[in-house]
């Protein structure tokens, strides 16, 4: 079981640490102020007892030759009348008491252990003691010095007057522990503003590193500690700014990756992933033939790719900063598809290699190349013919009347299908640029499907051919562009006048309707399309008999404007030879 520590503040820790080491400061300065003061007055004491044995010792001599001890115990016991001063003599061969001023009767007990005498008879500096008198039954202050073979000790007794000698003046230590409490109280003051101090920077210190927003306050410490902890906020504001902006754009980045129709990815420069998104992954695959979802770092072994490879992670040195660029881009065709590989490499020597299918754009492009050459090549047949046809004119004015006539209206009618050529080309560039170009109302389609009916009606009678009309309602409401669904239906009934034949019938269907779509089906009994060519009709400028759908003035976009408009209005559009013979057009439109 482990035991849980104690938590201190970092201000209560500091309070307590300096306290306690300036309470013991205090106590060992009073301590050794005391005793040095208490043994400088027991100094005073025992060198002015000391003086009295000295000068007991100068005579002692004297009075022992003319046997006076009498005369000197008179002296001495004037003496201790008059002051409270006793005189002890004590052989030290015997450690017998020769004299003693204090005593009434002879003392016969031995004095040799006293302490103050062993001391005397050690030979140190102090010879003193504090102690009790057995023989006076009272303490003294006791001071001894040999003399020859002699110990001649003074003493006073240890009174209060003597006590107050000794005695340490107290107001020094009180003057001490004064000057203590105030530090200590100062101390504190010091340490609580410290430690809010300290606290307000721990606050900001765990609201960073939680990453929390900060109370919009303003810290009034004036400390230095308090001006260190408001600039950290103040960058602490700043980073958490700069932080979320970094985010916002990493978020922003991490997006465009993910939805980019590239495949990228961005590796460290010790080739270790930093990001990729699932077509850089997938075009990966498709060009090593291998499964690297697991281990993307893989690719740095393909041999295709090894150009790009070298070229990314190469360090730059300064003799080849002019001659290496940053950004390597080079092609490469796999299992019949083209893909377009560009290495970038970074300040930080970290790069992107990204992947893009081209094998699309490069289908486009043909098919733009195509659609020109198409586009040139049909405008170019009415053009010659009606050049031709008005060459013929002005170069032969003797020409008759009735050939004038037949080259004028064959190059009227050239015009007609060369600004029926250029209106389907707007028609279908204005699709391609945007939906936007072309405005959606509330449209009956009954009433467009009758108007493509009667616009052609002269057309139909001129081939004996009959338009049937099954399960169109007189209100068909659509959200829809009026004139493209107007193209839709006179683009399909002039395509069954053209091709279907001589004495046939149209058929326009609502086969079904819902909540949302019309599904409508526009049908001829004619001699229907090969199979070969259904998948094709749709394409611009394709035509199953060339040379016939010339001579019929057809321009080749027709079907291709009404597959775009089925798609403006949100439908799907497919062909199919009908049962029955003829060719059968499927298409649905969304109502809103």
């Amino acid at each position: 079981m482990t035991r849980k520590k104690i938590y201190i503040p970092f201000h209560k820790g500091l309070f307590l640490s300096i306290s306690g080491f300036f309470t013991i400061f205090v106590v060992i300065t009073m301590s050794l102020q005391y005793y040095q003061e208490k043994s400088i007055r027991q100094s005073n004491l025992y060198n002015l007892l000391q003086e009295y044995n000295h000068h007991v010792a100068n005579t002692l001599d004297e009075y022992l030759d003319n046997d006076s001890t009498n005369t000197l115990f008179s002296e001495t016991e004037k003496l201790h009348k008059k002051y409270p001063y006793r005189l002890t003599i004590i052989d030290i061969t015997s450690g017998k008491v020769m004299l003693d001023n204090s005593a009434v009767d002879v003392i016969n007990q031995s004095h040799i252990d006293r302490p103050e005498i062993k001391s005397a008879l050690a030979g140190k500096k102090k010879c003193y003691s504090i102690r009790y008198s057995e023989t006076l039954c009272d303490t003294y202050f006791y001071v001894a010095y040999r003399y020859d073979d002699y110990i001649i000790r003074s003493s006073v007794p240890y009174d209060e007057i003597v006590y107050n000698i000794l005695h340490v003046d107290p107001l020094f230590r009180y003057i001490l522990m004064l000057v203590a409490a105030l530090f200590v109280i100062a101390l504190f003051i010091y340490c609580h503003l410290l430690g809010k101090s300290i606290s307000n920077l721990e606050e900001l210190a765990q609201k960073a590193k939680l990453n929390l927003p900060l109370e919009d306050t303003m810290y009034d410490d004036i400390s230095t500690l308090g001006r260190i902890t408001q600039n950290l906020r103040e960058n602490y504001d700043e980073v958490r700014r700069a932080r979320a902006a970094l985010a916002l754009e990493e978020e922003k980045l991490l997006a465009h990756i993910q939805l980019s129709r590239e495949g990228i990815a961005i590796f460290t420069h010790e080739r270790k992933m930093i990001v990729s998104n699932n077509l850089f992954i997938q075009y990966a695959n498709h060009i090593t033939d291998r499964t690297l979802s697991d281990n993307l770092e893989e690719v740095f072994t393909e041999p295709t790719l090894h150009e790009i490879v070298e070229h990314v992670t190469h360090t730059p040195t300064p003799s080849d900063d002019n001659t290496h660029t940053a950004i390597k881009q080079i092609r490469i065709k796999k299992n019949g598809v083209l893909f377009v590989v560009q290495g970038i490499r970074f300040h930080d020597n970290s790069f992107e290699i990204s992947i893009f299918d081209n094998t699309e754009r490069e289908r486009e492009n043909l098919v733009k190349r195509q659609l020109t050459q198409n586009i040139a090549h049909e405008l170019k047949t009415p053009v010659s013919s009606i050049r031709g046809y008005l060459e013929t004119l002005l170069n032969t004015p003797e020409i008759s009347s009735e050939k004038q006539q037949q080259f004028l209206e064959r190059s009227y009618t050239q015009s007609r299908r060369l600004s029926d050529l250029l209106n389907d080309i707007s028609t279908l560039n204005r699709l391609d640029e945007s939906k936007e170009l072309y405005d959606c109302i509330e449209i009956n389609l009954s009433d467009i499907i009758r108007d493509a009916i009667n616009d052609t009606s002269s057309a139909l009678d001129e081939k004996s051919m009959h338009i049937d009309v099954i399960g169109i309602n007189a209100h068909m409401p659509l959200v829809g562009n009026h004139s493209l669904l107007y193209s839709i239906f006179r683009n399909l009934i002039d395509n069954s006048i053209a091709y279907a034949g001589n004495n046939t019938r149209i058929t326009i269907n609502c086969y079904h309707d819902d909540n949302q779509y019309y599904y409508i089906s526009v049908a001829d009994n004619g001699v229907g399309v090969d199979e070969i060519h259904l998948n094709r009709l749709f394409e611009r400028f394709y035509r199953v008999d060339k040379g016939r759908s010339r001579k019929l003035g057809g321009t080749g976009l027709g079907l291709a404007v009404v597959k775009n408009a089925v798609i403006f209005h949100g439908g799907e559009i497919m062909v199919k030879n009908a049962q029955g013979g003829g060719l059968d057009i499927l298409f649905t439109l969304r109502k809103t």
